[in-house]
């Protein structure tokens, strides 16, 4: 059991708490449901460009599309969840699609509008249970705890992002390309997770009736907050600069000069340096600041970047950029949510987080086709310096923007 210690205010005492054991729960159901998305996640790269020769601003277009699928049904998630109280619920649903598409995907053949149309109903499963489920993680969490906990949440997610890709790698070395033996197996992790998740995670037992139902004016009215807002947009401008993995991935092979076989592998050292990262820097950002640490995120996914500006630079260059990319996560990703946890009341909180996440989404989205347009039409080196350049003036964006971060 994880443990976190904070001293009391004003003593020499320390307070030992334990990570609720709902956050344990639900870290074993992404952990399952990682597996299950990242081996599709790793398959869809060497599926698409190399199986099926799309360009990349058909690339650019479908992982456009699997990032921002997620925007709307986000807010649709979260406002459902606050308005019934049953976000076990509405997230079991959300897990339900997805794992659903999982079969549904071989069927699709080699038709890009039908990959995309199942790329956008998985999407929409995540975009409806992510806001419910860290709802849950926050409503039963200490406040000064939140970072911790998303950490170890999210660390656990992690190690599903590690056996995912592995497991792909795995299959496609003993059994071909063919896309069938992936997505069985990438389903039957998905259909545990649901079982998982149906059987053991608990929903915080909201105290007698509310003064008044939840609804879209209520939720709008969190945009109202000063700080909420700024965060909001902030996370948006960053967004936008933040290409998706699957084309950091794509640009590392091609610029380090590794096989494409190794393709399938490079999320691991991604999700091998954010597993072990994103707990200890939970607990960093629960005490130096939320804010700060997601803003320093934002400066190592820019060295990565700039790694990718190294012609020729080998497993040293995929090393460094893996490293700075897996910080970058652990910087984030949990985080982001922990801080946007703190400026929404408990009624909201789904709500709160999913408006900050649909911002986020919406904007990757927009960057990831803006960049496979990019890459079809400019030199590789020249499309990822300009994505540097955008970077640095988004950075300077945001530090105005929040001055005074909670």
């Amino acid at each position: 059991m994880y443990i976190a210690s904070t001293r009391t205010p004003g003593t020499s005492v320390r307070v030992t708490r334990r990570i609720p054991g709902t956050v344990f729960a639900l870290g074993t159901v992404s952990l399952l449901t990682d597996v299950s998305a990242e081996m599709v996640t790793a398959f869809l790269p060497v599926y698409l460009l190399f199986t099926l020769q799309l360009g990349y601003v058909q690339f650019g277009l479908l992982d456009g599309l699997y990032t921002g699928a997620t925007a709307v049904l986000r807010l649709v998630g979260g406002f459902v969840s606050d308005r019934t109280s049953r976000p076990k619920l509405v997230a079991f649903f959300g897990y339900g699609i997805s794992a659903a598409t999982k079969v549904i995907f071989p069927l699709a053949g080699a038709s890009s509008v039908a990959i995309g149309g199942v790329l956008a109903v998985d999407r929409a499963g995540k975009g409806i249970r992510t806001a419910p489920r860290d709802a849950l993680i926050s409503l039963v969490t200490p406040p000064d705890q939140l970072g911790a906990a998303f950490g170890v949440h999210r660390a656990m997610d992690t190690v599903g992002a590690l056996c995912g890709p592995l497991l792909t790698f795995l299959i496609l070395s003993q059994l071909g390309s063919a896309p069938g033996p992936v997505f069985v197996v990438s389903f039957v992790f998905a259909a545990i997770g649901l079982v998982v998740l149906g059987a053991f995670v608990r929903e915080h037992k909201t105290p007698a009736k509310r003064e008044r139902k939840v609804s879209v004016r209520s939720g709008a009215q969190l945009l109202r907050d000063k700080a909420f807002r700024r965060a909001t947009i902030a996370a948006a401008v960053l967004g936008l600069v933040t290409i998706s993995d699957a084309f950091v991935f794509v640009v590392l092979q091609k610029v380090s000069g590794i096989s494409v076989g190794m393709l399938p592998l490079l999320p691991l050292g991604t999700a091998a340096v954010f597993l072990l990262g994103a707990a200890p820097i939970g607990r960093i950002a629960d005490r130096l600041g939320r804010w700060k640490v997601f803003f320093a995120g934002h400066v190592l996914l820019l060295g990565t970047y700039l790694t990718l500006l190294v012609p020729s630079g080998g497993y040293w260059a995929v090393a460094i950029a893996l490293l700075a990319h897996g910080l970058f996560y652990a910087c984030t990703d949990g985080v982001l949510m922990a801080y946007a946890g703190g400026l929404v009341p408990a009624e909201l909180r789904a709500t709160g987080m999913a408006t900050v996440q649909t911002g986020q989404a919406l904007a990757r989205m927009v960057s990831s086709v803006v960049f496979g347009i990019m890459l079809a039409g400019l030199a590789m080196q020249v499309a990822v310096g300009a994505l540097a350049a955008v970077m640095v003036a988004a950075l300077a964006i945001v530090v105005f923007l929040v001055r005074r971060p909670a």
